[in-house]
């Protein structure tokens, strides 16, 4: 039950990001999570989209640099200490996290993306231990 990410690498300079985010709309792929990091001259956007496939097209034929990544979103309980539960599960687990980060959902619960060193033993820990992970159709039809 793996998602497609969408990695896509952008030069630091002003309107870049918003050019990423107008290639995307024109296509009405929908952006359901996204998180950025930079170091000095690039940064790399990385995204939950409706359609993954589409929108590495849509920037590839922009000029763009993307790819698609292997990742798992997990549903979290809102109450304190879940996102640390998660966590311990896949350490626990033999597993390493790479990078985490938020989704929107629209439920009154919290989902996380999680890019980990080996995604087939990192969901048999999360689900033999009660968490629950989106299939990529629930991911990707994911509106508010």
């Amino acid at each position: 039950m793996y998602i497609k990410q969408l990695n896509v690498f952008i030069e630091n300079r002003h309107g870049k990001l918003e050019e990423v985010y107008s290639i995307l709309a024109k296509k009405d792929i929908n952006v359901i999570s996204t998180t950025i990091a930079d170091v000095s001259e690039y940064g790399l956007i990385r995204m939950v989209v409706s359609d993954p496939a589409l929108a590495k097209e849509a920037l590839m034929a922009e000029d763009y640099s993307a790819s698609l990544t292997d990742v798992l979103a997990v549903k979290l309980p809102n109450e304190i200490g879940s996102l640390q539960r998660m966590i311990q599960v896949l350490t626990f687990g033999g597993v390493t996290i790479s990078y985490l980060y938020t989704m929107a959902t629209g439920e009154s619960s919290a989902s996380m993306v999680v890019k980990v060193s080996e995604p087939d033993r990192a969901l048999e820990a999360l689900e033999e231990n009660g968490f629950q992970v989106f299939s990529a159709e629930e991911a990707y039809a994911i509106t508010e």
